[in-house]
């Protein structure tokens, strides 16, 4: 199984960026997937999760209403949309499935990873 995310870059305050996150692997549709991120000399954090069926998603305080978890099972794809970005979001955006369980907020409750992407919010 492997996870691969991309979509990152570099950004003005304000500006929005769409990370996506392909997985191989048939089971896909049943994985709960999170999105978690890491600046530097900080601990990683969940941004948000979302269930196998696209249901009930969960986000970090920091990132409500800004930004907006998804997933496509059929593409084998979840997505992470961004908008309003600040200079706080600086970070290593990673991508994670969780075999089983849903409303998962931290990092051990997954079993797969993505090698992370580099989101950069200039002001």
């Amino acid at each position: 199984v492997q996870l691969q995310a991309s979509g990152g870059g570099l950004v003005q305050t304000g500006g929005s960026l769409r990370l996506s996150c392909v997985a191989s692997g048939r089971t896909f549709s049943s994985w709960t997937m999170g999105w978690f991120r890491q600046a530097p000399g900080k601990e990683r954090e969940l941004v948000g999760a979302v269930p196998w069926n696209g249901g009930l998603t969960q986000y970090a305080d920091s990132v409500k209403g800004r930004f907006t978890i998804s997933r496509d099972n059929a593409r084998n794809t979840a997505f992470l949309q961004m908008n309003s970005l600040r200079p706080e979001d600086t970070a290593i955006y990673y991508c994670a499935g969780a075999m089983f369980g849903s409303l998962l907020d931290a990092a051990d409750q997954y079993h797969y990873w993505g090698q992370g992407t580099q989101v950069t919010v200039s002001s």
